[in-house]
């Protein structure tokens, strides 16, 4: 089952990733407004963390056929759920201290505490999957009445759950973030199963009138050959989480490797001093902490710097014009932000640095510090192939190879898929009847 093997690729990449992870289990979230959380599977790693044991051998309200939002969303006279706060609020719950985990079922009927644990939620854009920022959806409702999801961007299909040895895990601990970047692999392996499952249902339709099945169908592959531009967004993503990987091993142990992070503190510390406005703060705070999130190539990076927090502190300066100290501590602190961009590209680091050899080095440096504006096969090829020498020793690599040759097929798929599009849309728009027939068993 596709559904059930991406779910078992990313729990066994995070257990074997962490080392104090125990368990990994992930359950999907159906569509609104019934939202039904369903375990999709669960695994265990043994004691010699070489091996996984797969199943559902607990008796759980989440095993099929799952539970409906309206009996896990916060109610007054029920136990809070983790799950309810993952779904509603689209962010992750960590239970550091499982005496005291305000959403542990277990500890709130029983008077047992739960484990150590972190549940994830996977997110998808609306755009992506619905191809529009407003889709004509009934929202799951809050008790109070009031849809989740409407304001948001996104909406939850899955959510990862993770157990941990005690005292091993803690908010915003670093085993979070890593499970929060593979939680968008699991999103895009997803919706590509999503898409999957659209077509063969457009193929299904076809054999009942071949005629309104291929307008159907047209409708169905427009979209489709939409999303390659979704397909180009991602593989800029998983560049740069290599980007980000490739900036901490180069400076780890230069005492650089935490400029960005102490740049970005003290800004929203002189942010938090000036800026009475409490949204304004937060949206600036906001876009100073995305760039912890992201890793962009030089010139996209400072340009990124530029438009989104240099504009945004021009206004706030603008009202402290007399405040010169500030000023300069705001134009210090964008400086070192700049110059934290710089940091994979960095001549006298990548000169100091001597983990691989200076050929392969030489290579890896010209291709990751490049700006990527359209997709380029060829480039992923030479991206896939570096990413195969294991001289390069960089943290995920492995899973990230893999991601890129996925992407890369399913681009290719794409733009096979509009060249037949075309050819059948112009069959179609002729009156000729032949575009129907010539989707009567999938292509090759």
């Amino acid at each position: 089952m596709v559904l059930e093997s991406a779910c078992k690729n990313i729990i066994e990449t995070i257990l074997f990733a962490l080392p104090d992870a125990m368990k990994g289990t992930v359950y999907r979230i159906g569509s609104p407004p019934a939202a039904v959380a369903r375990r999709v599977t669960s695994g265990i790693i043994d004691e010699k963390r070489t091996a996984i044991s797969w199943g559902m051998p607990e008796i759980s309200d989440y095993n099929p056929p799952g539970k409906p939002w309206l009996l896990y969303r916060d109610e007054p006279w029920r136990p809070l759920e983790a799950m309810g706060w993952c779904v509603e609020r689209q962010r992750s719950w960590t239970a550091e201290d499982p005496q005291s985990d305000t959403r542990s079922v277990r500890l709130q009927v029983e008077g047992r505490e739960n484990d150590f644990h972190h549940m994830e939620p996977v997110l998808i854009r609306k755009q992506d999957l619905y191809s529009t920022d407003s889709p004509g959806i009934e929202y799951p409702m809050t008790f109070q009445g009031g849809p989740i999801w409407q304001d948001s961007p996104y909406v939850v299909i899955a959510v990862i759950k993770i157990h941990f040895k005690p005292y091993t895990i803690e908010v915003g601990g670093p085993q979070t973030k890593v499970i929060k970047k593979l939680s968008r692999a699991l999103g895009t392996e997803l919706l590509s199963y999503q898409l999957r499952q659209e077509s063969v249902e457009a193929m299904q339709r076809l054999s009942d009138d071949r005629l309104a099945s291929c307008n159907i169908l047209a409708d169905a592959l427009r979209n489709a050959v939409a999303k390659t531009g979704l397909v180009f967004s991602l593989i800029k993503l998983e560049l740069g989480f290599l980007r980000g990987q490739w900036e901490q091993v180069l400076l780890k142990g230069t005492g650089r490797e935490g400029m960005r992070r102490e740049a970005i503190q003290a800004l929203n510390e002189i942010l938090v001093q000036m800026e009475e406005d409490a949204e304004k703060r937060e949206n600036l705070i906001s876009m100073h902490n995305r760039l912890l999130e992201i890793s962009l190539p030089v010139k996209q990076g400072e340009q990124w710097v530029d438009r989104h927090i240099l504009k945004g502190w021009d206004e706030v300066l603008s009202r402290y014009s007399g405040d010169a100290q500030s000023r300069e501590r705001v134009l210090e602190g964008v400086a070192r932000l700049k110059q934290s961009m710089r940091a994979g590209a960095d001549p006298a680091a990548i000169a100091a640095y001597t983990a691989m050899p200076d050929q392969l080095k030489m290579r890896w440096v010209e291709l990751i510090t490049r700006q990527l504006d359209s997709l380029d096969l060829d480039l992923l090829d030479r991206f896939i192939e570096i990413l195969g020498d294991g001289d390069l020793s960089l943290p995920f690599q492995a899973k990230a190879r893999k991601s890129l040759k996925y992407l890369k097929s399913l681009a290719e798929s794409m733009y096979q898929l509009e060249a037949v599009t075309n050819k059948v849309l112009r069959e179609v728009l002729n009156g000729n009847g032949r575009g129907a027939r010539a989707f009567s068993s999938p292509p090759a």
